[in-house]
């Protein structure tokens, strides 16, 4: 996840380009035979889908690929020429021709295939399983983003080993970036986290981790602070999952959990420089019951006491 201040599109573009060139040189893209095959890498990326996919029409490669039709044409006569393709009539549209590979373009295909897993295996190699998983989730990220497609759908889950250390960073980052505070917040989470997880006893105390790709994109807790009152605490989202709902959908999830267990009101801590958060929760119906200017993390806030009667 991105954890630094949000780039221009000049940025973007100079750190795009940048990433090619990396990308294009761990994989040898440039080299005058990819794989030490004699294939170009345009002629090996549609080997690839003819060996993986079905029933593919010149139409279809153009598109997917994105090539030019008269270069592609080019391209697959001189694939049958050299006997690593066939061509027939498609079912659906007698004036297209379906294209396969023969078992000479099968077999021209394998070791190209297997040397370009082989290649990958070897980048990898180094890395932890966490570290393979990181590497998954970024490159799908990059798929999706640069496709435009709908974003990953998201799940709520139960708080995990490892979870807490992550939310504290992400808070501590984003307040600083979206609200100045300093290092005493980061303290303060590591504080109420370390406290509150010593205690946390799932008959009374209730976690919800936001997750999208792998990644936590967000998370609430609700924990007892009496036998008839519960607190809500340590609301946040990832820039991305805002506006969505996800926010009054955890609000609200903790607010049947507290009714679930019995508790009579659900009460929580807030700033008044938290807009969208304080706004989640006049909605859902909790109402300031005391406000008192402070200063804390190196600026100058109002704390606030909000209540909800259950």
């Amino acid at each position: 996840m991105n954890n630094h201040p949000m780039p221009s599109p000049n940025e973007t573009a100079t750190a795009f380009r940048r990433f090619s060139r990396f990308y294009t040189c761990q994989l040898g893209l440039l080299d005058e035979g990819l794989l030490k095959n004699s294939f170009q890498l345009t002629e090996a990326r549609i080997l690839y889908e003819l060996a993986y996919r079905d029933a593919l029409t010149a139409t279809q490669l153009s598109r997917d690929l994105a090539l030019d039709a008269g270069y592609l044409s080019r391209i697959l006569k001189s694939f049958e020429a050299r006997g690593l393709i066939t061509r027939s009539a498609a079912p659906h549209d007698g004036r297209q021709s379906v294209i396969g590979l023969t078992n000479a373009g099968r077999a021209a295909f394998a070791p190209l295939d297997q040397a370009s897993q082989q290649q990958v295996l070897a980048i990898i190699g180094r890395m932890t399983p966490v570290q393979m998983a990181e590497l998954v989730s970024a490159m799908r990220a990059v798929e999706r983003l640069i496709r435009g497609d709908a974003p990953a759908p998201y799940i709520l889950r139960p708080p995990r080993l490892g979870d807490i250390g992550w939310i504290i960073h992400r808070q501590a980052v984003l307040y600083n970036l979206e609200y100045g505070w300093n290092q005493d917040f980061e303290i303060l989470l590591a504080e109420i986290f370390a406290e509150m997880m010593k205690t946390f006893d799932p008959r009374h105390d209730g976690g919800w981790i936001v997750e999208r790709d792998g990644d936590i994109m967000g998370s609430v807790f609700v924990v007892r602070a009496s036998g008839a009152v519960a607190k809500l605490r340590l609301l946040y989202l990832e820039p991305a999952m805002r506006g969505l709902g996800l926010g009054q959908l955890l609000v609200e999830e903790c607010i049947r959990f507290a009714k679930e267990k019995g508790y009579r009101s659900l009460t929580l801590w807030t700033n008044d420089i938290l807009v969208p958060a304080r706004r989640i929760y006049q909605q859902a119906g909790f109402r300031r019951v005391a406000a008192e200017p402070q200063r804390a993390f190196g600026q100058d806030l109002v704390s606030e006491t909000w209540e909800l009667a259950l």
